[in-house]
């Protein structure tokens, strides 16, 4: 698969992640609108941003089987540590909009702009790191790998 193919395939998945953290950290904010709320939402949409970014990293950018379900847990957990700096910058973003510009509006915004970085960044440090000889260059559009668990 060409670079710019690439490219183009992992935006539309790192937009779907994006989506899927933002209206989970939206929803919550609507349910509980308590002591640390926005901590609470935060959190609960990195969750989810993070195992839908994983299945989609592995399964349409790498192109990444796993042999078992310990290795797929191996895979997360190593795939989760990557994230560490790139969640911390992306948390930043989102805390420090919401604090210097104030509203829902500039927290998504700061969100957007963190997830995006953070998603360049995490982008190589999966391929060097985590999905070590995976044939992310061997299949192209969104076609799946032959074995998944």
């Amino acid at each position: 698969m060409s670079a710019l193919n690439r490219a183009l395939k992992y935006g539309v998945c790192a937009t779907i992640a994006t989506l899927i953290n933002l209206s989970t950290q939206e929803l919550a904010i609507r349910v509980y609108s308590g002591p640390l709320d926005i901590y609470v939402a935060l959190l609960l949409g990195t969750a989810t941003g993070l195992v839908s970014k994983y299945t989609l990293d592995k399964r349409y950018i790498f192109a990444y089987t796993t042999e078992s379900h310990l290795h797929n847990l191996n895979k997360f957990v190593a795939y989760t540590l990557t994230g560490g700096f790139t969640t911390a910058m992306f948390w930043g973003l989102e805390l420090g909009f919401e604090y210097w510009f104030g509203g829902k509006i500039a927290r998504y915004t700061g969100a957007v702009i963190g997830l995006t970085i953070g998603y360049v960044v995490k982008y190589r440090l999966d391929k060097h790191l985590v999905f070590v000889g995976a044939a992310d260059s061997a299949s192209d559009g969104f076609s799946s790998p032959t074995k998944e668990t």
